[in-house]
């Protein structure tokens, strides 16, 4: 039966980049969840008797929350459902389910790479039927019915036992619990080159990937240990937890660092990766050597022919506006368009589905490809396998000859968390108000050439996304950018992107904190960081 439940709008229910992000104890409040959902379906059309597809990264009220889905689904017309055993779909398999299955779109429950547990974070993301996030046309439809809903409508029905696979029905729609790893799994077998792959596992290669005990420990452990054959013990932290066992599950160097370490030892494996909270970022580590994302994704970009499914070539690549400019050296060496956006997947969807690009990248360690719309990490993780199968060379060699042929993006990006909203806010409108009279200015990182506010045209669509990021360019090649996310819970966080480019002929071993400190010395003055922050160092360094 279903039921119409009056309610008042919240004034806090604005998405971001990724969708909907808040404390554990937000959602918790009567009504908050079913609020945005409601807002969801209202902001959609031509659903009717239509399959959605619900999954998430087993974060806390993850399976709540899928039972609230399910019979708010129900009450607005959907004809089917399919939920991941468990609540659980990675971000890209939730993806992928959607494309395979022709569904008209997905909820994706996940905070990404924050934390989790019932004083942490959960967040709420549609996906529309092309399997990637909804654009801004939507989150702005959504967040404009946010503000004037006054009912949403709900089944009354019994929870639907979502851990175990086949069917049932809830109020006339139909719920089939699918295994979350076996479409995702068939895919990437057909991607790459699993017989290559499970080859070199066999001849002693060894990696260590790290789950971070959140949802890609499933995932990791069919594909790297029962399909390619990896030892028992590559994949650690492999299960997924409610509170991701009180570690932060975002992989990087810091709390990745126990991975780090193993790769820094004298008997470390081969490879070292991670992947985070939902399973679309990734972390790259060879023996003594540790891969940026920016670097990571030019050398996957120019080796991706080594793969099965991109044998044929690429037909350009695709990066975030504040990701390194690697993979532009690769693009212009192989005839290849390249294409910069605004940060957020959402953007790369377009060109994904005209055709124009097949790699894509974000210096936040997400990579993937046309295969779904989504960043993919057990994918990054694969072509790295697969290129390593193919060279039959380590990891640092790789790098060092990919720096060789194209020269060395030296990259950091310093994170200043939880910086109170204002305060972040004047630190970026004074940067603003000083664009104009920043060209010709000598810093200690040399002389600025031009600045100014990112704004992206979309090739495809026209639309035009502006504001997306502060720019200072110097005359040398090297860059600074600031820009304040959107992925966070509390607060502002400040992000700023170092960039120096050595030309191949130039000394490519530096330290990367030598190379870029006369950079961080002139953002820090041209800023007034400290000042408008009250933070004398960054919170993380990437």
């Amino acid at each position: 039966m279903t039921q119409i439940v009056k309610t008042t709008p919240f004034a806090d229910q604005k998405p971001g980049t990724s969708g909907l992000r808040k404390k554990v104890k937000v959602f918790q409040q009567p009504h908050y969840t079913e609020n945005f959902v409601q807002a969801v379906f209202d902001s959609l059309t031509g659903f009717a008797g239509k399959t959605l597809v619900i999954g998430g990264d087993g974060r806390f009220l993850n399976r709540e929350a899928v039972q609230v889905i399910i019979r708010m689904a129900a009450a607005n017309g959907f004809g089917r459902v399919l939920v991941g055993r468990g609540g659980i779909l990675s971000t890209p398999a939730a993806s992928h389910v959607i494309r395979k299955y022709g569904a008209y779109g997905g909820f994706v429950l996940s905070a990404s790479h924050n934390p989790g547990g019932p004083d942490e974070d959960f967040g709420i993301k549609y996906n529309i039927g092309n399997g990637g996030p909804a654009p801004e046309s939507v989150t702005d439809a959504v967040y404009a019915r946010t503000k004037a809903i006054t009912e949403y409508r709900i089944v009354d029905a019994p929870e639907v036992d979502i851990d175990s696979i086949g069917g049932t029905d809830v109020a006339g729609m139909s719920v089939e619990i699918i295994d979350p790893v076996a479409d995702y799994a068939a895919l990437m077998e057909e991607l790459f080159d699993f017989a290559a792959i499970g080859e070199m596992f066999a001849g002693g290669f060894r990696l260590s990937f790290d789950a971070m005990s959140a949802v890609t420990g499933p995932y990791a452990h069919h594909i790297f240990e029962e399909m390619l054959g990896a030892p028992n013990g590559t994949v650690v932290n492999g299960t997924p937890l409610p509170d991701f066992g009180h570690h932060h599950p975002d992989p990087n160097l810091v709390h990745a660092r126990e991975l780090y370490d193993r790769m820094m030892a004298d008997d470390a494996p081969e490879l070292g990766a991670a992947s985070d909270g939902d399973g679309d970022r990734n972390l790259i580590i060879g023996r003594s050597i540790y891969v940026t994302p920016s670097d990571s994704l030019a050398v996957l970009a120019a080796n991706a022919h080594l793969a099965p499914g991109y044998r044929d070539g690429i037909a350009g690549i695709a990066r975030s506006m504040p990701t390194s400019g690697a993979a532009d050296r690769v693009a212009k060496a192989m005839g290849l368009p390249l294409y910069e956006t605004p940060t957020g997947w959402k953007f790369f969807g377009n060109l994904l589905d005209a055709g124009l690009v097949t790699i894509c990248g974000e210096e936040s360690a997400g990579t993937g490809s046309s295969h779904v719309r989504e960043k993919d990490g057990i994918w990054a993780v694969l072509l790295w396998l697969n290129v390593l199968a193919a060279r039959r060379q380590s990891v640092a060699e790789i790098m060092a000859d990919h720096w060789a042929a194209y020269g060395r993006n030296y990259y950091a990006r310093h994170d200043y968390e939880a910086i109170a909203t204002e305060r972040a806010d004047a630190l970026m409108a004074a940067l603003r108000a000083s664009l104009e009279a920043l060209p010709g200015r000598m810093t200690a990182a040399g002389t600025i050439a031009a600045a100014d506010d990112f704004s992206y045209l979309d090739p495809t669509d026209q639309t035009v996304s502006s504001r997306q990021g502060v720019r200072i360019l110097f005359e040398d090649g090297s860059r600074l950018v600031f820009r304040l996310s959107g992925t966070g819970t509390q607060g502002a966080t400040l992000r700023l992107y170092i960039e120096r480019y050595e030309a191949a002929s130039g000394d490519l071993g530096l330290a990367t904190g030598v190379a870029l400190a006369p950079l961080i010395a002139a953002a820090q003055n041209l800023a007034d960081i400290s000042g408008h922050t009250g933070m004398d160092a960054p919170s993380v360094i990437t």
